[in-house]
């Protein structure tokens, strides 16, 4: 099976080691961030520093004159990944005998919801979500489709994954982050998710519903969670908590949203790409579903990308609906491996097993910048008996 680990750009650069380091460890690719989210990360091996402190989502290369008198657009990286960053860390692992796909972060930007509130997400109760773009506006929905195509056709690179290409919700570890007093299962993070800009309220009158009178309900059905009730989770959860009929209305516009948007960005890179690129989207099967892993139909998407990356740390059991999707596609098991984040690198050759059997056909591992050594030496080891 073919493995590939995922890499950000000062993980590499200024550490002469550090590509043959990854090389070694089995791997064949190294999917590297080429636009990346705000982030405090650790380098436990480099010779120049300890911790990187990404300060805002940015562009770790420098954007074109596509952006040019847009309101909207990327952001350039500052000291922590300077020039063109993601290029010279390439060209590095490139020639350590890897090949570079593009790793790109979309929907998630805490710094465009400062400087363009308008464009974030707001809950039930008008709280934004600066982190989280509403994907529904049109001038959003451009924004990540350039995005998309630009970060992902960086010189050198045979393919990308496209990250948080998608809704997203409350879900967000942000610094210091308090916000799990009150447990909620899947019922109450789609409520919190739902957005109520004037785009999405307009979306939600063209399925019949009336905007204000939503809200008030959403906010009607989780006061008991406020409360402490059980949260039962799933969408009959959500269906019990909002009635069944208002709930496949906001269902029927989020999914057409998030299903719309994917087809455009994907069809852009594919546009842009050179023969054989290959495209894969960060995915869940459960289309209401929201966050990195944004919620997708897997039949829909694999007619129109090449493949998925699927969360596999809770087991391989997300990875059976895309495999039955399409028999030729890529359906890559993303296990975390780094120990002290809850990682488990001691299982991986067990874990990869598991994931084959349900229809595993490349593996990802997150990430070989933030493990220690003695992940990286468990990893070398499982992926030595592949």
């Amino acid at each position: 099976m073919k493995a590939s680990t995922f890499v950000y750009p000062w993980d590499v650069n200024g550490d002469p080691e550090a590509a043959a380091r990854i090389a070694g460890l089995g791997v064949q690719q190294a999917t590297l961030a080429s636009a990346y989210h705000s982030t405090r990360a650790l380098t436990p091996r480099h010779p120049r520093h300890r911790i990187v402190t990404a300060e805002h989502a940015a562009v770790l290369y420098p954007a074109d004159s596509r952006w040019e008198g847009r309101a909207l657009r990327p952001y350039a990286a500052g000291d922590w990944a300077p020039g063109d960053a993601f290029g010279e860390a390439a060209e590095a692992l490139t020639g350590a005998g890897l090949e570079v796909h593009t790793w790109v972060v979309l929907a998630h930007n805490s710094r465009l919801g400062a400087e363009h509130p308008d464009t974030s997400v707001v809950n039930a109760y008008g709280d934004r979500y600066p982190w989280a773009p509403c994907i529904a506006q049109p001038a959003t929905r451009a924004y990540l489709v350039d995005l998309a195509v630009e970060a992902a056709l960086r010189p050198g690179a045979a393919g990308t994954e496209l990250e948080s290409l998608g809704w997203y919700g409350l879900q967000h570890l942000h610094a210091h982050d308090k916000t799990g007093g009150v447990p909620l299962g899947d019922a109450g993070m789609y409520l919190m998710a739902l957005c109520f800009c004037g785009t999405c309220r307009e979306g939600y009158g063209d399925q019949g519903l009336d905007a204000d009178a939503l809200a008030a309900a959403v906010r009607a059905a989780l006061e008991p969670l406020w409360q402490g009730a059980p949260d039962d989770g799933g969408w009959a959860g959500v269906e019990e908590l909002l009635g069944a009929g208002t709930a496949a209305a906001t269902r029927a516009w989020r999914d057409e949203t998030a299903r719309t948007l994917q087809e455009t960005a994907v069809r852009a890179v594919r546009a842009a790409a050179p023969e054989g690129f290959q495209i894969l989207l960060h995915a869940d099967p459960v289309t209401y579903h929201v966050g990195a892993n944004p919620g997708v139909d897997p039949e829909h998407i694999l007619s129109v990308a090449d493949g998925v990356v699927v969360p596999c740390a809770g087991g391989p059991d997300l990875l059976t609906p895309f495999a039955r999707a399409r028999e030729d596609a890529v359906v890559a098991a993303n296990f975390p491996v780094v120990s002290a984040m809850g990682g488990s690198p001691g299982t991986l050759t067990a874990d990869v097993a598991r994931a084959k059997e349900s229809g595993a056909s490349e593996v990802r591992l997150y990430h070989a910048g933030l493990a220690s050594d003695g992940d990286l030496e468990a990893i070398r080891s499982a992926l030595a008996g592949l």
